[in-house]
């Protein structure tokens, strides 16, 4: 990073450069703002980014956009966000799913993006539970889940207020959980109105190109708008002045300055970087889950195996168990298949290769401790684990995937702790969240991951959410 960069002063700081980062920067940018936004890695995205291998490019992080709604569709997340970023809806090149199902023992119920198929499906299967699984719709599609100011509920008693089947409880949780809780076996009744109505009243979709399509669209926005990005540039301390802010360490020593911070770091990781704040500060709020996902690419697309599924949520247990892993590496027992070739891609658009991924929970201090032998040995064991679980799960059960498998890969809760500094590779972060952003300092914010908002579309939204609120408002 050039030295010039030391003693700058910017009205904004941005900490990280993922979708809630770039998101808010475009915001600021496009209101005039002098903003610069600070990246420790060398590629934006975050939790949602890619990385290359031999060649190939690999999705980390997005299996699917969720909160996707058909061109035109007014007053939903994804409409509101391309307003206030004024990025165009055929630039996202989003392409919807062909339908996914959830799988627990002797129980399937597919969903698609049309919310009646799932509905049908419910009543289908669970007849009895129709009229409360109705009704408990309707309650999430009227919920204000987006109040900042919204005292955290239990999400499983309001649903139980509904349904009286666990099986159907768990069915419902198992994708909502998966796909954006950082809280064990329950989850605050907003996330969960959230995440139900991302995945199930909108539904999936992905561009063809996958991840880096969504980030190059917003690097090239804020590039445009005359934003800066400074990558490889971590932040070692922010400096405090009564109760305020007043200075920014950077890894190399240098020191800017600013009027306001936005930090997509995490709650406990940005306190932490705070000059007043003790070593150990919010330890009774650092998230307990993290995951592993294995990336297994095929000589074929997967619809020549029988595999048809865009997303699979499966639980092989008796009841579905969404808590840090104990006393192994990996709990095999639940997790998410995905295909990224299941998508409506349109006439003569296919990935050229097949794509198996398969994510599953995991412990983090357990892979953190592993010699280095160790740690491969046990990638391998348990990639083969997952692969075992898989195919037990799919059509076709008995296809030797060696044949047909041209390479794959693994990243653990190690990589994740690495790649985003969260503490105990915490996919989802803290447990609770700071809905309005705010911290312990007048002029340092939150967006992104504790700030609570879900998902690829959720994740800016907050950031265009605390920018506005917090750098726009009254400015």
């Amino acid at each position: 990073m050039p030295a010039k960069l030391d003693n700058q002063h910017y009205e904004t700081v941005i900490i990280g450069a993922g979708m809630a980062g770039l998101a808010a920067g475009i915001r600021l940018a496009l209101a005039g703002k002098n903003v610069i936004v600070l990246e420790r890695h060398n590629a934006s995205g975050g939790l949602n980014s890619f990385y290359s291998q031999d060649g190939r490019k690999f999705d980390v992080g997005l299996h699917a956009m969720t909160n996707y709604v058909p061109k035109g569709t007014k007053g939903t997340p994804l409409t509101k966000l391309l307003r206030q970023l004024r990025i165009p809806y055929d630039a996202l090149d989003l392409c919807p799913q062909n339908g996914s199902r959830i799988h627990f023992p002797g129980c399937q119920l597919e969903f698609t993006n049309d919310f009646a198929h799932f509905e049908a499906e419910v009543a289908h299967a669970f007849p009895r539970q129709i009229d409360g699984f109705r009704a408990l719709a309707e309650e999430v599609r009227t919920l204000d889940a987006f109040n900042l100011g919204a005292i955290p509920t239990s999400a499983r008693e309001a649903v139980q207020r509904h349904i009286s089947d666990p099986l159907l409880e768990d069915m419902i949780f198992c994708p909502v959980m998966y796909y954006g809780s950082a809280q064990e076996h329950d989850m605050d009744y907003g996330q969960f109105a959230i995440m139900f109505r991302s995945l199930f009243f909108e539904g999936f979709a992905r561009p063809l190109e996958g991840v880096r399509v969504i980030i190059k669209l917003l690097q090239d926005k804020y590039r445009s708008l005359g934003g800066v990005r400074k990558m490889k540039c971590g932040i070692r301390k922010i400096h405090t002045s009564g109760s305020k802010a007043s200075a920014i360490e950077l890894d190399n020593g240098a020191t800017i300055t600013a009027d306001k911070i936005i930090s997509t770091a995490g709650a406990v990781e940005t306190a932490r970087l705070c000059n007043d704040q003790p070593e150990d500060a919010a330890s009774d709020n650092i998230g307990q889950l993290s995951f592993t996902e294995t990336i297994t690419v095929l000589d074929r697309q997967p619809a020549d195996f029988g595999w048809d599924d865009t997303i699979i949520f499966f639980n092989t247990a008796e009841r579905f168990r969404y808590a840090r892993v104990e006393d192994a590496l990996v709990d095999p027992t639940s997790g998410v298949i995905c295909f990224p070739n299941n998508y409506q891609y349109g006439e003569g658009r296919q990935l050229d290769e097949g794509f198996l991924r398969v994510t599953a929970m995991a412990h983090h201090d357990q892979w953190c401790a592993l010699s280095e032998d160790d740690y491969l040995a046990q990638k391998a064991h348990w990639y083969a684990k997952l692969q075992q679980v898989t195919l037990g799960l799919l059509p076709k059960a008995k296809l030797d995937l060696d044949i047909h498998r041209i390479t794959s890969d693994m990243f653990t809760p190690r990589t994740v702790r690495k790649y985003t500094g969260h503490l105990n590779g915490a996919i989802y972060g803290a447990p609770n969240k700071i809905k309005d952003g705010r911290t312990h300092l007048e002029n340092l914010y939150l967006a992104g991951t504790d700030q609570g908002f879900l998902g690829i579309v959720g994740a800016m939204l907050s950031g265009i959410s605390m920018a506005n609120l917090h750098c726009l408002q009254n400015s």
